[in-house]
């Protein structure tokens, strides 16, 4: 009798228990859900390219948002270029590298403690270092630097840990069959990983896209006057900060009306951000993870 009781008690607390989580995940997707609809909803309305792709007007009213979405994109692209490489190597390095000891527990008290320093605090030393003393001034570059400290502790993380949520087999296998570690690396374990590695990268963009403190200390609230500049010195004003600046000094007549559209172009930029980065990329470890089987 004590052994049924037990395991129908078992049994209740495993359906209560699932039911619980699936809830909870009901809940998770109902709030993103209204999140979506509500930004969507009054951002949509109006929408056209020409209010995408044309000039802000400072005092008058119908404005658009090109420059500032352009530079959302370009300081975007920049930060990851300079964070990967050293992010990523990194993070390799502590995953296969490193040995235990007081040099490797140091590296990882770092990034964590970088991690944990506010959006704002970076910003200022952007602004003390890049900005100033580095003479870049309030431009797309010392953004991006900026941009690119504040992902590195995500970016190394996320490295470290795919490699070692990595079956050992895989390595032992590799190197079992004569390939070298560098082979290894490249041929089997950053192809397993790449669905966690490419979900680190799309948090990490889209944290840079919708970034906002960092970037007003170091590339500016101003944007240039032409669409697509390219110059890395140029003001670095992304649409993150113009709609900060819409919200917080609403000058223009329609500024409510640019606000909820700038929100509704920012939300579908960081969506699609992870749609184009992670769908293809899982469709291919699919595939690759079926050739890999038979």
């Amino acid at each position: 009798m004590g052994a049924e009781r037990f395991t129908r008690w078992s049994r209740a607390t495993d359906r209560i228990m699932t039911g619980l989580l699936w809830l909870s995940a009901l809940i998770l997707l109902g709030v993103l859900g209204w999140f979506i609809f509500a930004v969507l909803k009054d951002g949509l309305r109006g929408l056209s390219w020409q209010f995408i792709s044309g000039q802000p007007h400072p005092v008058t009213a119908g404005g658009g948002i090109g420059p500032p979405l352009f530079n959302t994109f370009y300081v975007t692209v920049l930060s990851l270029v300079l964070s990967l490489p050293v992010g990523m190597g990194a993070g390799i390095y502590l995953a296969l590298y490193a040995r235990p000891g007081q040099l490797t527990e140091w590296l990882r008290l770092g990034t964590q403690a970088l991690a944990s320093v506010p959006s704002i605090v970076m910003g200022l030393f952007g602004m003390v270092v890049f900005s100033q003393a580095m003479g870049l001034g309030f431009s797309i570059l010392s953004g991006s630097l900026a941009l690119a400290i504040l992902n590195l502790p995500l970016i190394v993380n996320v490295t470290e840990q795919s490699l070692r949520d990595l079956p050992a087999a895989y390595r032992d296998a590799s190197l079992a069959l004569g390939a070298t570690q560098y082979q290894t690396l490249v041929r089997v374990l950053l192809p397993a990983a790449l669905p966690a590695l490419v979900n680190g990268i799309a948090l990490a963009a889209g944290r840079a896209a919708g970034e906002t403190a960092i970037l007003v200390y170091t590339a500016g609230v101003s944007t240039s006057r032409r669409l697509f500049d390219f110059n890395p010195l140029a003001p670095g004003g992304t649409l993150a900060v113009y709609l900060w600046g819409i919200k917080a000094n609403p000058i223009v007549p329609d500024w409510r009306e640019i606000a909820n559209r700038s929100a509704a172009v920012l939300l579908l930029v960081v969506l699609a951000i992870n749609l184009l980065l992670l769908g293809p990329v899982r469709l291919w470890h699919r595939r690759f993870s079926g050739r890999g089987a038979r």
